[in-house]
């Protein structure tokens, strides 16, 4: 049977373990710099016949719309929108809003589960933490280096109760920027990020482990 403080130890290494992926998701939304690499590698500005400056200035409005708590229009720069288009990004900008929020609970809990582990000397959660994030990432990364697109297409099935994220090009050229293997790269870069932070909590929890257990 599981003691009250083994349990909280639990809970600390999944809010340790939410926080990071969700720190990790954040970070690459607002990673612009991704974004322009692969405006030059996949040529967009071909693609979708519109100037890079143009591009751009859309991309930013539609990462500040997504990352902004607040209620907003979707209404982009340059770009015309439809109905089921503007629907769509309200319904992906509360998925990250959800994640931000979550990031924060995560996070508060975290620092207490720190505070907590730190009196006792006890930091096996670091290691706890580190193997839900294996498990939270080993699945969906053989996903997607097996087959993106599948994976790509489930998500969508899960995430969203209409088919509103289809978008017809005519109607939502946004479509013509943002394509299918930008979000291959957004997604590689997620799972390496929370890769790193898994190998950051084995080290820390390994160079923890070896200090005297009292002073």
């Amino acid at each position: 049977m599981f003691s009250r403080y083994q349990l909280q130890q639990d809970l600390f290494a999944a809010c340790l373990a939410l926080f990071i992926i969700c720190v990790a998701i954040i970070a690459v939304l607002v990673c612009t710099p991704l974004y322009a690499l692969d405006m030059r590698l996949l040529g967009i500005a071909e693609t979708a016949h519109l100037g890079n400056a143009q591009i751009y200035e859309n991309y930013q409005y539609m990462i500040h719309f997504l990352v902004n708590p607040l209620p907003q229009t979707f209404r982009l720069p340059t770009l015309a929108s439809s109905a089921h288009g503007r629907i769509h990004f309200q319904d992906v900008k509360r998925i990250f809003n959800f994640i931000e929020g979550l990031m924060v609970v995560c996070g508060g809990i975290s620092i207490w589960g720190a505070v907590s582990m730190h009196r006792q000397r006890n930091y096996v959660t670091l290691r706890r933490a580190a193997i839900c994030l294996f498990f939270f990432t080993a699945f969906p990364l053989v996903a997607l280096l097996l087959d993106f697109n599948d994976m790509f297409l489930l998500f969508h099935q899960l995430a969203f109760s209409n088919n509103y994220w289809i978008f017809d090009p005519v109607r939502d050229p946004v479509i013509n920027i943002l394509p299918e293997t930008f979000f291959m790269h957004a997604a590689l870069l997620i799972v390496g990020l929370i890769a790193l932070g898994m190998v950051i909590l084995l080290l820390v929890w390994r160079h923890l482990s070896k200090q005297p257990k009292s002073e």
